[in-house]
C-alpha cells in the first residue's frame, strides 16, 4: 500500500519519493501539498532509521486494514436507491391516454441499462475496426447511437415475447441473450457464431427473435404472422416487429397495418426513426415524417429513443395496450445512428461532421443515464470505470476468439437447411457435384 502511493506521489510531484514508513509518507504527502499551494516548503527531516521486520509488518498491517475500511465504506456508500425522473412526453395519435410522464429508476436497474448499452456501443466498435481491417467481410450495419431503443424495448418485454427487426440487428440479438462472443464470430463467419457462422450481420437468431432480415420492410408482415400464432395460441404474449424510417413507405407495411387491425392482432409496430434512410434525410423520402400517424386507424405514439427510460415507458403502455386485446399499436422512435448506413457508407457525405458532434455531446443515450444516474447519487464514477474495463475486456476477450475460432468445414455447408433433418444430398453449382451434409446435430 505504502509503495502503491509512493510511486503515484512521485509521478505526480516528478521528484523520487521513497516512503518506507507511514511517517516518511505524510512527510511526504506534506510537502506536495506546500509545493503545490504555494506556500514555503517545509525543511524535510532525515528518515528514521527502518523499524524492526515485527513491528514493520504490524504498521503494514494496520495501514492495510484501514485501506479495507475505506474501500468497504466506499461500497456500502448509502446510494440512492430509487429516483423519480421527469422524462420527455409522449406525441400521441388515436389515443385517449398517453405514457407516464414519470419514470422509476431503481440503482440496480440504472446500472443494468448502462452496461447493456455500454456493451452493445464497445461492440459495435469493434465490429468498426475489425471490418477496417478486413476480418469481416461483406453487409455489416452498425448499431452505435441507437442503444437506448433495444435496451428500453427488451426493459418493457418479457422474455417469452417476440420480437423481429430488420438487418440493423446486432444490438437486439444482445439484448434477446446472445453473448458478444458468439456475435462478433458470426460477423467473422466461424463456427462459434450464434449462426454457425452461416448467417453473418444480417441473419443472426436466437430463441423468441426472429432475426435480422436482409429484405427491406419484410419483416414487418411477418411480425404480424407471429402475432397472429400469439393470438391464436392464446398465451398472452406479443410480437414487436420493427423497421427503420427508409422501409416506411413501403406497400408490404399497410398491408400488414390492415390486417393487424382487422384481427386486432398483439403486435407493436415501431419505427425505429433515425433520420436517414441509406443517405436520404426522411424531409426528402417522405411527404410525411410524423411515421407514428402513419397506421392511421390503428393508435400511435412518438418517443424519444435517445432516453431509455422514454423507451421504456412506452413500450411498456404499448405492450399493455395489445395484451389487453385492443390490437396494434406503433410506436415511432426518434433516434440517430453514428456510423454510416453500412460499413461502406462514411456517412458524412449526407450530413455533416458537427452534427453527429452535435448528437453526441448532447444526446447521447449512454451518457445521459450516467448523468442522470451521478448527478442522483445512484452510484459513483468509480463503478463505472470499473464496469467500462469489465466490458473492453469481454468484448476483446470476444474479439480474440472471433479472430480464432474456425471456419465451419465444407461439409457442414448444407446442414441446418431443415430442422431435425436428416443427413441429405444437396445438388451444387455443377449437376454432377453433389454436397453431402452432415446432418443436424
Amino acid at each position: 500500500m505504502l509503495s502503491i502511493i509512493s510511486n503515484a506521489l512521485c509521478r505526480i510531484t516528478g521528484r523520487n519519493v521513497g516512503a518506507q514508513t507511514v511517517s516518511e509518507l505524510l512527510i511526504d504527502l506534506s510537502e506536495f501539498v506546500s509545493l503545490s499551494s504555494g506556500e514555503p516548503q517545509m525543511r524535510r527531516l532525515p528518515p528514521e532509521p527502518p523499524p524492526p521486520a515485527a513491528d514493520r509488518a504490524a504498521e503494514l498491517e494496520a495501514v492495510d486494514h484501514t485501506a479495507a475500511q475505506v474501500v468497504v465504506s466506499r461500497s456500502f456508500t448509502e446510494f440512492t436507491p430509487e429516483v423519480s425522473f421527469s422524462i420527455k412526453k409522449c406525441d400521441v395519435h388515436g389515443l385517449e391516454e398517453a405514457p407516464t410522464e414519470t419514470a422509476v429508476l431503481t440503482r440496480d436497474q440504472g446500472l443494468g441499462f448502462y452496461r447493456s448499452m455500454q456493451t452493445i456501443r464497445r461492440m459495435e466498435l469493434k465490429a468498426d475496426q475489425l471490418y477496417k481491417q478486413k476480418i469481416i467481410r461483406g453487409f455489416c450495419h452498425l448499431y452505435d447511437g441507437q442503444e437506448a431503443c433495444a435496451v428500453g424495448l427488451e426493459a418493457a418485454i418479457e422474455r417469452t415475447d417476440h420480437l423481429i427487426t430488420a438487418y440493423r440487428a446486432h444490438g437486439f440479438t444482445y439484448t434477446r441473450g446472445v453473448s458478444v462472443k458468439q456475435i462478433l464470430a458470426e460477423l467473422t463467419g466461424r463456427k462459434g457464431g450464434v449462426a454457425k457462422g452461416k448467417g453473418g450481420s444480417m441473419h443472426m437468431y436466437a430463441p423468441h427473435f426472429y432475426g435480422g432480415n436482409g429484405i427491406v420492410g419484410a419483416q414487418v408482415p411477418l411480425g404480424a404472422g407471429i402475432a397472429l400464432a400469439c393470438q391464436y395460441q392464446g398465451n398472452n404474449q406479443i410480437c414487436v416487429s420493427l423497421y427503420g424510417d427508409g422501409a416506411a413507405n413501403q406497400g408490404q407495411l399497410f398491408e400488414a397495418y390492415n390486417m393487424a387491425a382487422l384481427w386486432k392482432l398483439p403486435c407493436i409496430f415501431v419505427c425505429e426513426n433515425n433520420r436517414y434512410g441509406m443517405g436520404t434525410a426522411v424531409e426528402r423520402a417522405a411527404a410525411s415524417t410524423e411515421y407514428y400517424k402513419r397506421g392511421g386507424y390503428i393508435p400511435g405514439l412518438r418517443v424519444d429513443g435517445m432516453d431509455v427510460l422514454c423507451v421504456r415507458e412506452a413500450t411498456k403502455f404499448a405492450a399493455d395496450h395489445c395484451r389487453s386485446g385492443k390490437g396494434p399499436i406503433l410506436m415511432e422512435l426518434q433516434t440517430y445512428r453514428y456510423h454510416g448506413h453500412s460499413m461502406s457508407d462514411p456517412g458524412v457525405s449526407y450530413r455533416t461532421r458537427e452534427e453527429i458532434q452535435e448528437v453526441r455531446t448532447k444526446n447521447d443515450p449512454i451518457s445521459m443515464l450516467k448523468e442522470r444516474m451521478l448527478s442522483n447519487n445512484m452510484a459513483s464514477a468509480e463503478e463505472f470505470k470499473e464496469i467500462d474495463i469489465e466490458i473492453r475486456k469481454e468484448v476483446e476477450e470476444a474479439a480474440q476468439f472471433a479472430t480464432s475460432d474456425p471456419e465451419p468445414p465444407l461439409e457442414d455447408l448444407c446442414s441446418y437447411i431443415y430442422h431435425n433433418s436428416p443427413s441429405m444430398a444437396v445438388r451444387g453449382t455443377h449437376p454432377w457435384a453433389k454436397l453431402v451434409s452432415a446432418g443436424s446435430s
